[in-house]
């Protein structure tokens, strides 16, 4: 029978570990985030609501956006043992460039409402990370500003198509001049979706000081001090604005937008042109006869129409149908690095990501974009290691497959 004895302080002291209390609240917060979703609790935490709700929500029932994360619930990988994963290399080419992963950090619009740095912050995460980074036209700092802040960053510029055709010209003549090398036409958006989230908070841009925001700045005293001790939060596009974003495209976007206003663009632009808010194979096949360089497979993150096909499920047909003529990109739904994994597998060249950094960027400024590319990064080698697969680009369809439910 084993004899049972009190432990000794001397059995005890190599069991004893005191780790030093972190002061920085950002470095504290960040360091207990193992995941996008760790990172997203701290936003939610950090944000005033209605903040938050902008980045995180979704259009009407938020269908659409639960659907394509549903999907990857659904992913199933085919993993090979046996095979020398000791060195794990997660490096890819993106419209003929290097990229140390699969990754494009996408646009997002009032990204300085998030984190007072805004796009400045993403861009200088994005130029160390090596991965590109696309400022949207609803942006929070001009197009020049984004370059000159990370000058050795790959720079993309996001289009919407204004009613005004002179003014989007003009944008895009600057992002030319500015040497941005990839435009990116989304056109999913002839009208606003219906963001619940957004109305029900009465957010406007800027935000307004009524009654509930004086409450919410006792609740959120740092981001407010941010708001209020930078320079004013503003359309870096645009010379003012004061509504609700869904005003805002009503006004300015053009519904009537067709096929010959991408013709219009290729003849624009003389760098790489992608179109982002494909949903259907026809309309794949119909821009590249445009010639666009690549599409993304995408339903604006759910925040447009409610119901859309899911990205994911997608992507195989359009893949097939245009994946030798084009660059094929993927979002929505993608929170890890193995759901990044799956989407390069079924014929992604990268998947661009969007809310994931905007919690990252609201949880911890820069250092907040970094933890996210980071995690991800980490989860995709270690999906990789564990398929028995040491390259990225080694991933075929037959490494992975969408079970029925």
């Amino acid at each position: 029978m084993m004899r049972r004895q009190l432990p000794r302080p001397r059995d005890l002291a190599p069991l004893v570990r005191v780790r030093r209390p972190r002061l920085d609240p950002t470095r504290r917060r960040l360091e207990s985030s193992y995941s996008v979703a760790d990172l997203r609790e701290a936003a939610r935490r950090r944000a005033p609501r209605a903040v938050f709700d902008y980045v995180d929500g979704a259009a009407e029932q938020e269908i659409g956006l639960r659907r394509a994360r549903e999907a990857f619930s659904r992913v199933e990988f085919s993993p090979r043992v046996l095979r020398d994963v000791g060195t794990i290399d997660t490096s890819t080419t993106i419209l003929g460039q290097s990229a140390t992963m699969p990754v494009i950090l996408g646009p997002t619009g009032f990204t300085r409402m998030a984190h007072h740095e805004g796009e400045r912050a993403v861009v200088r995460a994005a130029e160390s990370a090596g991965v590109p980074y696309a400022l949207s036209t609803m942006g929070t700092t001009s197009i020049e500003e984004f370059r000159d802040e990370a000058p050795l960053a790959r720079h993309w510029f996001q289009l919407y198509l204004w009613r005004d055709r002179d003014a989007s010209g003009e944008l895009v003549e600057r992002a030319r001049k500015a040497g941005y090398d990839t435009l990116v036409l989304t056109v999913d958006t002839p009208v606003p979706g219906a963001r619940l989230r957004d109305n029900r908070n009465g957010l406007t841009i800027p935000p307004s000081l009524t009654a509930r925001t004086l409450v919410d700045m006792a609740r959120h005293p740092a981001w407010w001090a941010n708001l209020l001790t930078t320079e004013p939060l503003t359309f870096a596009s645009l010379n003012s604005w004061n509504g609700t974003v869904a005003d805002l495209v009503t006004h300015m976007f053009d519904p009537t937008a067709v096929a010959k206003d991408v013709t219009w663009l290729r003849e624009q632009w003389p760098g790489h042109l992608i179109v982002k808010g494909i949903q259907h194979v026809d309309d794949a096949r119909a821009v590249v006869d445009l010639g666009a360089d690549g599409l993304v497979v995408s339903n604006h993150g759910g925040r447009q129409l409610d119901r859309a096909p899911v990205p994911l499920e997608l992507l195989p047909s359009v893949v097939d149908a245009v994946g030798d003529r084009a660059s094929v990109f993927l979002d929505t739904g993608v929170t890890t690095g193995a759901d990044i994994v799956a989407a390069k597998a079924f014929g992604a060249q990268a998947v661009v990501l969007g809310r994931a950094y905007m919690y990252g960027l609201m949880a911890g400024g820069e250092p907040g974009v970094t933890r996210m590319l980071n995690i991800v990064r980490a989860e995709m080698e270690r999906t990789l290691a564990l398929m028995g697969v040491d390259r990225m680009d080694d991933l075929e369809r037959h490494h992975v497959r969408l079970r029925d439910r």
